[in-house]
C-alpha cells in the first residue's frame, strides 16, 4: 500500500501530520480523492467533511469537518490548509 505525507494545518498550528492512504475533501470542481503519486495541483477547499483513511490498517480512519481551505498536492507532501476542523470520536 504506497502512501503519502499529509499535514492538515490550521493558525493554531498542525492539526494533523502524518502518513495517510487517501484524503477525500470538496474541492471548488467537486469531490476528490488524494492518493500516493497523484500529479501535484492547488485548489480551494468548500467547507465539507474530509475523510483520512490512515496508512495503518489497524488504526481507525480520521473523519471530520472543515470550513473550507485550500489543498497543495506537491511530490513530497500534501498539505490542507483551513481554519479549523472539527474531528469525529
Amino acid at each position: 500500500m504506497n502512501t503519502f505525507r499529509l499535514i492538515v494545518s490550521s493558525p493554531d498550528g498542525n492539526l494533523f501530520d502524518g502518513q495517510a492512504y487517501m484524503l477525500t475533501v470538496r474541492g471548488s470542481e467537486g469531490e476528490l480523492a488524494v492518493m500516493a503519486g497523484h500529479v501535484p495541483f492547488v485548489t480551494t477547499v468548500r467547507p465539507c467533511n474530509i475523510k483520512i483513511e490512515l496508512a495503518d490498517e489497524e488504526a481507525d480512519d480520521r473523519i471530520g469537518h472543515i470550513d473550507g481551505g485550500l489543498l497543495t498536492v506537491g511530490h513530497d507532501a500534501v498539505t490542507l490548509l483551513t481554519g479549523q476542523v472539527t474531528w469525529q470520536e
